[in-house]
């Protein structure tokens, strides 16, 4: 494995639920596709419109635990008490050693993860412009019903009260600008800034 001096940058993007971090990444997926982006493993269903291998990879309880038993997760978690997530540990050394920038778009949980375990990642925490807007996009993309969205909204309480943990902070106002910020932290040389 190549030392973190010979490496490519892997930023971690992390931040409450319907903040935008998979919007975000689908503009860096398309406007800079010199950046890799990896898909994680998850157990929940596959939503409406997404595409197995390129949202997420879609498995099985069962292939889930293997990978953790395995080690062949850089991180996981269970999310919103109700499915699990998990960053494939290979796809991702593999591109970093090889010299390519890496994006990591996860949970808070799996940030602190990957904070542990790969310390020279920079770590950005994408904010809502407010709660109030939050809970709009949240209701707005109608992707769960009332239950879930009260869970998911009590999570993002304690999840926006983690910013300082991060090392960056972008404000999710515009997806096109929030996209151009993320992307400047590969070629800025922006290092750890909080500790």
């Amino acid at each position: 494995m190549a030392d973190a001096e010979d490496r490519s940058r892997l930023v971690v993007l992390a931040g409450p639920t319907a903040v935008g971090k998979g919007t975000v990444a689908a503009c860096v997926r398309e406007q800079h596709p010199d950046i890799w982006i990896s898909v994680s493993v998850t157990t929940r269903p596959a939503r409406p419109g997404e595409v197995d291998g390129v949202h997420y990879h879609f498995i099985s309880d069962a292939e889930f635990d293997r990978l953790v038993a395995e080690d062949g997760l850089l991180e996981w978690a269970v999310v919103h008490r109700a499915a699990r997530y998990g960053t494939p540990r290979a796809a991702v050394e593999d591109r970093l050693n090889r010299g390519v920038p890496a994006l990591l778009e996860i949970d808070l949980q799996g940030a602190r993860q990957v904070r542990r375990t790969m310390p020279e990642a920079l770590m950005c925490f994408l904010k809502p412009p407010s709660f109030a807007e939050l809970e709009r996009r949240l209701v707005g993309r109608g992707t769960e019903g009332p239950e879930e969205r009260e869970r998911r909204l009590a999570t993002a309480v304690t999840e926006l009260a983690a910013e300082s943990e991060f090392d960056v902070t972008i404000i999710n106002t515009d997806v096109e600008t929030a996209c151009e910020e993320l992307v400047d932290l590969f070629r800025s040389g922006v290092s750890r800034t909080r500790s």
